[in-house]
């Protein structure tokens, strides 16, 4: 069996568990037939070989062997852990959260035999589809999955082989499966973004524009003198963009899905039978539009990259761009702990000739206390100190992400304070909010802006009453907006702290008929006994949101009946707030040449909720020692 990642089928199902497009790989569906036949003629006394489906099934077979799984597991994903209602067989039997993306079917065949496991299916939900990825792996693994799915004990035993786990991390087509069902998922659904790399308003562009224009031979397009971004590469551009902002080679494909044609030719490109080579979506466009020019081949003694589909002309340099999001969960209650987490990723954009290599030293992991660390495929990690980390990598083209991590804030909370909402009435509540901004915070870490929302998506706001201590407030049907600070008025070298004391009406409660045929109010708190429903909990919470709301606001999940909360956005500029920094004096590009290099750092909040203080929240139970 080789290794890598390879492909045997895809299917993308709509929310009627409907399959609206899919694509088998038969040279990969070959090599797997084979390996059944040596597998089965190798171990003619193991009955597990039965549940080995040697060939992909049908459309309609995996629509309602999906469909199947997901009565039988309660919603989509499934439970991920063995519950009452899990059957021995199942992916919930397993006890592992994994088996919420890592799934199986059972494949009731056409001919009338018995069911057949087909897996390790990787599930991506996106929008309103379910994309399943089916890779290549070996039909003892396979058979070592049945065997968990029929084992009497639950849970996974510390230090035990025999695992979901210790399987999974035998296969490293499960990770390339996953990247596949990704990009798909972000094609389908228009949200095909490249990494933001921040360009300085100093140096001129010239850069990939040059490259793509003088070289390819796309006319109408000359390099501008003015430092903008560069533009996206097409064969018709128009417009110029803002000075300072994000440098984009991307296609800009807006909400409206693609259509098949264009997925397939996609698919096509990025993984040429079933074997995936390049899943950027815009290098698989360039490539689509400008083809490949004869006067840009490589030095012969040099291998040109899949990710570096062109060299590039033009004036060299060479961006770095620290973006980090902060998560966090403020309780402001003794026994329930804040919880504050950092996630960030440095992008890159290398406008330099040739295919030269870049290495700097990673400084900060010490101070970040780096938890999670993962690199671009074209990034070399040859020494690791205590607080620094080099790195040396032969960059792509356009944007990337260099590397992904997650942290620890060691700076404290941008935002930390409390929220508080009584209902003082039945149609009317009294909130309070006490904040602290960029505590502990100094130079050259500047916030930009900072929003507090307050939703009610369950109650339709009539009106407000309150007068913030700095800052605007305005409203819509079902939030309210603390506008704190806004572009323009940034916070750099200080500490502000800001109240808003207030009251809030809504409209009255209506009742409504349910679907069992009685009336409930819509603030009733009492679940109907209905034994149909009672495994499906996340459609039933679904359900009992989606009784007056527009499906925009089925978005905030929590936010309905007891659990309320307030949700802080803001952005900070200047430096991360994990300590993570590149240093562009000690950048080393070879062949060596005078490319200057850029560096800038943003950190935006994640989900960043402020829990009502008064009020039910949810929260992640401790261990007790």
């Amino acid at each position: 069996m080789p290794g890598g990642c390879s492909i045997r089928a895809l299917w993308i199902l709509n929310n009627f568990d409907a399959v609206v497009f899919s694509r088998r790989f038969p040279v990969v569906e070959r090599r797997w037939r084979e390996a059944c036949k040596t597998e089965n003629e190798s171990c003619i006394e193991d009955p597990i070989k039965y549940n080995v489906l040697p060939l992909v099934p049908t459309d309609s077979e995996l629509a309602s062997a999906f469909a199947e799984r997901k009565r039988r597991e309660g919603s989509v994903r499934g439970f991920g852990v063995r519950v009452s209602q899990s059957t021995e067989g199942s992916d919930s039997w397993v006890d592992d959260p994994i088996t919420r993306h890592v799934i199986g079917l059972y494949i009731d065949t056409e001919e009338g035999g018995e069911n057949h496991l087909l897996w390790p299916l990787i599930l991506h939900v996106k929008g309103p589809y379910c994309i399943l990825v089916l890779p290549q792996v070996e039909p003892r693994h396979l058979k070592a999955y049945a065997r968990l799915c029929k084992k009497s004990d639950c849970g996974n035993a510390v230090g035990v082989d025999d695992s979901l786990s210790s399987l999974l991390l035998d296969l490293p087509s499960i990770t390339g499966a996953f990247m596949v069902a990704h990009a798909i998922g972000d094609i389908i659904t228009g949200d095909v973004v490249e990494p933001e790399v921040v360009v300085s308003a100093s140096p001129s562009v010239g850069g990939l524009l040059d490259s793509l224009t003088g070289s390819i031979g796309i006319s109408g397009i000359s390099s501008r003198a003015k430092p903008v971004a560069a533009p996206v590469a097409s064969t018709a551009p128009s417009g110029a963009a803002a000075v300072g902002t994000v440098a984009s080679d991307a296609p800009k494909l807006g909400s409206r899905p693609l259509e098949k044609d264009a997925l397939r030719s996609f698919i096509s490109s990025a993984m040429p039978f079933g074997t995936p080579v390049d899943l950027s979506y815009s290098n698989i466009f360039a490539i689509k539009v400008n083809g490949f020019p004869s006067s840009e081949l490589p030095p012969q003694d040099l291998k040109q990259p899949a990710w570096k589909p062109y060299l590039y002309k033009g004036k060299q340099r060479l961006l770095f761009t620290i973006h980090e999001t902060v998560h966090a969960a403020m309780y402001d209650r003794d026994e329930i702990p804040d919880s504050l987490s950092v996630s960030g990723q440095i992008n890159c954009r290398a406008e330099l000739e040739g295919m030269p290599d870049v290495s700097f030293p990673l400084t900060g992991l010490n101070s970040a206390h780096v938890e999670v660390l993962s690199f671009h495929p074209s990034a070399q990690v040859p020494e690791q100190g205590v607080d620094k980390q080099a790195v040396m990598f032969s960059p792509p083209l356009g944007n990337f992400v260099l590397m992904r991590y997650q942290a620890i804030c060691g700076l404290g909370p941008p935002v930390k304070g409390f929220y508080q909402l009584s209902m003082v009435s039945e149609d009317e509540g009294a909130f309070l909010f006490k904040l602290c901004l960029m505590e502990s915070y100094k130079a050259p870490l500047t916030m930009e802006f900072c929003n507090v929302t307050m939703l009610f998506p369950r109650r339709r706001v009539v009106s407000f009453d309150g007068t913030p201590s700095i800052g605007t407030v305005s409203n819509n049907e079902h939030s309210v907006e603390w506008k704190i600070m806004t572009s323009g008025r940034a916070l750099t070298g200080r500490s502000l702290e800001a109240t808003f004391p207030g009251t809030v009406k809504f409209a009255p409660w209506q009742t409504q008929r349910s679907s069992s045929g009685g009336t409930v109010d819509e603030d009733s708190d009492i679940e109907t006994d209905n034994t149909n429903n009672v495994v499906n909990i996340e459609e039933f919470l679904m359900e009992k949101m989606n009784m007056d709301l527009p499906p925009v606001d089925l978005e905030e999940p929590f936010c309905w009946q007891a659990y309320n909360y307030a949700k802080v956005s803001f952005k900070i500029i200047g430096a991360s707030i994990s300590g993570m920094s590149i240093d562009p004096k000690s950048v080393s590009i070879y062949p060596a040449v005078k490319a200057p290099v850029e560096f800038s750092a943003q950190v935006t909040s994640g989900d960043y909720i402020l829990w009502n203080t008064l009020g039910k929240c949810p929260s992640v139970a401790t261990a007790k020692t």
